[in-house]
Order: C-alpha cells, then structure tokens, then sequence
C-alpha cells in the first residue's frame, strides 16, 4: 500500500504538520479579523455621525439609512468631555456584551473571537473604540453579533481552505523531493544488497558509494567495507574447504608410503650397527605419529582436531622427543637445544598432542634464528602447582614481528617466516585448548621470545560440565 511507504507516510505526515501549524495561526488569525471586522463599523459609523454634524436635522428615513450602512444600532461620540448619542434606532435586544478595542491584549482578543465563534445565540453588543482622525475622545456604536460572527466563519473557511491548499502544495514539493534525495539512493542500497545477496563470492556485485546525502554516504560505505569483507571471508573458507580436501588426498597417499616406511624400520631395527640401533626407535616412534596423524586426518576430514586420548605420562619423556628430533634438524647449524623439566614430572595429557605442540613451538623457534644465521638457545622448562602444570617454550631469537603477534593464532595469518604456512601456532592452541588448557605468549623481543602452556589438573565432571 502506498501509506506504507517511506515516501507515502512522508506525505501524510506533512500534511498533517502544515496543517496543524495553520490552526495555530487561524485562532490568532480569527481575532484580527474580528478586531479589524468592529474597527471597520467604528469607522463606518464615525462618517455616518459626519452627516448629522454637518446639518442638525435630517429626516428620520436618512438617518435609518445612515445606521443600516454603517451596520449599527446606535452612535456615541465622546467630544468635549461631552457624551453625545449622534445616531439611534431601535435594538431588537438589550446589550448583552461590551468590548473595548482601544489597547486589547492578545490574549484577549483571542478569547473573545472563541468565545463569540462558539455562541451561536444572536445578540447586541457594544464597542466602543478611538475615533479615526482624532475626532474625538471615544466612539461607541451597538451593533448586532451575528453578522460579524457569520463574517469569521466565512473568513475561518477561506482560510481553511488555503491551508488545506497550501499543505498539499508543500507535502507534494517535499514528497518528490524524498523521493530523489532519498528514497532513490535507498532503494539504490536495497537493490545493490539483493544484487549481492545473489553471488556474494562476484567482487563486482560489491556497491560502489555515491550518495550525496550524509547519513546514506556512510551506510553505503559501511555496507561496502561489509560486503568486502565477507567477500574476502567466502574466498578464503573456498581456499580451506579445497585445502581440506587436497590434505585428506595427500594424507591417504602418504600413509601408505609411511606404512611401507614402518616396514621398513622394522627390519632397519634389528641391525647391530650401535648407531643404527639407538635412532631406529626414535624413527619408529616418528614414523608412528606420522602414520596416526595421517588417519586422524582421514577420519574426521575437518580442521577440527580429535578429542585428546588423556593418559598420565613422562613429560620430560615427551620433551626429549622432542629435543632429539628438532636437534637432528638443527644438525649443522649453531642453535642449541635443550630440556630441563624434571624427571619426575607426570602430566595427564595425549602424547601424541602434547608432543605436536612442543615441536610445533620448538621448531618454529628454531626456523627464526635459523634465518638469522646466528647463535641461538631453546629451552623446555616445566613445574607444577596445586591446580596446573605449566610448560614454557623459550629462545633468544630475534622476537616475533608486530604483524605475526596480531594474527598469532589464526591460520594462515600467524606466520613469522617466508614461506610458512602459519599453521603451527594455530594447530597448537587448539590442541592445548582441547586439554581445557591455555596457550599464550609472554613475552617476545629482540631478548627472544616465551610461550606458554597451561593444563589443569582439574577434572570436570559430568555434573559439572552441565552447569
């Protein structure tokens, strides 16, 4: 329906403000009409009495005559301190009001031009007034209310009937002029919206911001900085969803190649070579992991990692693990590193988790002061409290940049490196996260950097977990 929109009820609404402005100007109006209206036969009935001035007698037929020009029943004039009747007839009723005109304030004009609109009753009334030319001291005329009340009512209509004309004049200049500064740039919006809600992935369906007014300038340039982003969202949820497809491929072609590698370290195993001895289980342990990762990755198919398998084990067991393969990697170059959590130190943790988030914290330390070239240290550190175990990864490296720490936890946005993927991080919060624990930075600079692992020796339980 047509009041149902913008441009409709704009109409509507300003027809009624301009009409509601014009009755706050008709009753002030009214009763300058009904001033002017009895000034009018005060002035009529002065130039009447001119008559009888002029000439003492006049016939009684000329004098009826003069008073029915002048609209009135009789004619006092005030001169020479002297009150003189100058023309009279007969008043088919007494006077029922007197009005004096000569310093009126508004209010009370206003409430006798009320109260005479609202009484219908005919009646005769008095006025007395100053007389044009300063023709005297006062003028003073009876007259008959009901002509002048028939008088502002026709005048009341007329005006009426211009504010009705104005009012529709106005809301239609204003109604075209809504609807091209701004219903036509709305719909413009509602119509690039739609345009964009049918390929939101198209970066050409993306608005381009062109409104004058203000107030929809900035909308549209919120709606744009929106559309673009969540363009840029859709992109890169595509990219994932065929990274995730490409891992689970790669992750089934390389778990056949790890198995026939286990079969492999199998027979390597039994060699009595000493060195050969001492890294096959190491090997095999990699190969293991590798193997395990691999069909996690096929059966879930998702980013989500599984649920951790918890088991009380040796963390600094799983820290030489890790020491051992990241030291081999580090084979060659000038960074030392190394663990000092006790011996002793029993956490309840997945293995295999925990072990991807050290090496994931151990190796990215070890690939940036790898790129510096220089002497480095890593360190594992560990202890315990009453309620958490915590693990510190720390180095000497050269810090992580501002725009890797903005970014430190999302994927593919946290790299440090060139050429990093900026999984690392990522993958380990979310696993210490799966163990109800935190992963966090402590601090990072040209001194080296900390990370650091909480998990809770607390147990949730079911009761709990349902509050």
């Amino acid at each position: 329906m047509f009041t149902n929109t913008l441009s409709g009820r704009f109409l509507i609404l300003t027809i009624l403000f301009v009409m509601l402005a014009e009755v706050f100007i008709f009753v002030p109006s009214i009763a300058r009409f009904r001033q002017d209206y009895m000034i009018n036969r005060l002035e009529r009935a002065q130039i009447a009495s001119l008559a009888l001035l002029a000439d003492d007698m006049i016939e009684a037929e000329l004098e009826q005559e003069l008073l029915k020009n002048a609209g009135v029943y009789n004619v006092v004039l005030r001169r020479d301190e002297v009150r003189q009747l100058v023309l009279s007839s007969d008043m088919p009723l007494p006077v029922g009001e007197t009005f004096d005109i000569r310093d009126p304030s508004a209010g009370t004009l206003i409430m006798d031009a009320s109260s005479r609109l609202l009484n219908p009753e005919p009646e005769v009334i008095r006025v007395i007034g100053t007389p044009a030319q300063d023709a005297g001291l006062l003028i003073e005329v009876t007259m008959p209310s009901e002509p002048l009340r028939n008088a502002m009512i026709d005048y009341g209509i007329r005006i009426l009937i211009l504010s009705a004309v104005i009012s529709v004049f106005t809301a239609t200049l204003l109604f075209f002029a809504v609807r091209f500064f701004l219903v036509k740039p709305i719909k413009g919006v509602v119509s690039a919206m739609k345009s964009y809600a049918a390929a939101p992935e198209d970066a050409r369906r993306i608005i381009a911001p062109q409104a004058s007014v203000k107030e929809l300038a900035e909308a549209e340039q919120a709606l744009k900085s929106m559309q673009t982003d969540l363009t840029s969202m859709l992109r890169q949820r595509e990219r994932l969803a065929s990274l995730g497809s490409a891992v689970a491929k790669i992750s089934h072609d390389l778990r056949n190649i790890l198995t026939s590698a286990q079969l492999f370290a199998d027979r390597i195993e039994s060699s009595q070579d000493p060195t050969v001895a001492r890294m096959a289980p190491k090997l095999m342990n990699s190969i293991g992991r590798a193997v395990n990762l691999c069909e996690s990755t096929l059966a879930f198919g998702k980013a989500e990692e599984p649920p951790p398998a918890l088991s009380v084990v040796s963390l600094a067991a799983i820290a030489q693990d890790v020491v051992d393969g990241e030291q081999l990697a580090a084979e060659g170059t000038p960074i030392c590193i190394a663990q000092t959590v006790p011996a002793g130190l029993m956490v309840r943790a997945d293995p295999e988790q925990l072990y991807r988030v050290l090496s994931n914290l151990v190796r990215n330390a070890r690939q940036a002061i790898a790129a510096t070239g220089k002497d480095g240290k890593i360190r594992i550190d560990a202890s315990e409290s009453e309620r958490a175990w915590s693990i510190s990864v720390s180095d000497d490296g050269p810090g992580l940049p501002p725009r890797a720490q903005e970014h430190l936890f999302t994927p593919f946005q946290g790299t440090a490196s060139k050429g990093g993927a900026g999984l690392g991080l990522a993958i380990a919060a979310e696993l210490v996260r799966g163990h109800g624990g935190n992963l966090t930075l402590d601090t990072t600079g040209p001194d080296g950097t900390v990370f650091h692992v909480e998990l809770p020796k607390s147990v949730v339980v079911t009761e709990q977990a349902a509050e």
